[in-house]
């Protein structure tokens, strides 16, 4: 795969809407949540990006897989605090919803990528 290989990935492409949405759903929170909930959110939105560039060139497939796993973790991070910033009216619940779809794509596409890591189960003769 060439050095930047990632940037064709569905699943990389797909991360960046992520971390583009969440950026403007931010604007909406108050100010008092800019370096608590917002930071939180920024980073763990771009970490899901950052992972799967990392795991993608690694060598081998256990890193890979690890790298993918984190990106889930962080997109599912983001997922419970947009839950949180709904509860707390810092959104409308029409903003999660859409922002819910949106990861639940991404989720599955990680999922499968992260399929593509495991080694098959057929026997070769």
């Amino acid at each position: 795969m060439e050095v930047f290989g990632y940037r064709k990935l569905i699943a990389y492409q797909k991360a960046k809407e992520v971390v583009k949405r969440t950026y403007k759903l931010l604007k909406k929170f108050p100010a008092e949540e800019r370096f608590a909930m917002c930071d939180q959110l920024r980073r763990a939105s771009v970490s899901i990006t950052s992972n799967i560039a990392e795991g993608i060139t690694r060598f081998s497939v256990k890193d890979k897989a690890h790298f993918i796993e984190m990106s889930y973790g962080s997109l599912l991070e983001v997922s419970s605090q947009f839950e949180i910033a709904e509860e707390l009216g810092y959104i409308t619940t029409e903003d999660r919803m859409s922002m819910d779809n949106l990861i639940e794509e991404e989720a599955r596409i990680l999922s499968g990528l992260l399929n593509s890591f495991k080694p098959s189960t057929e026997q070769k003769p």
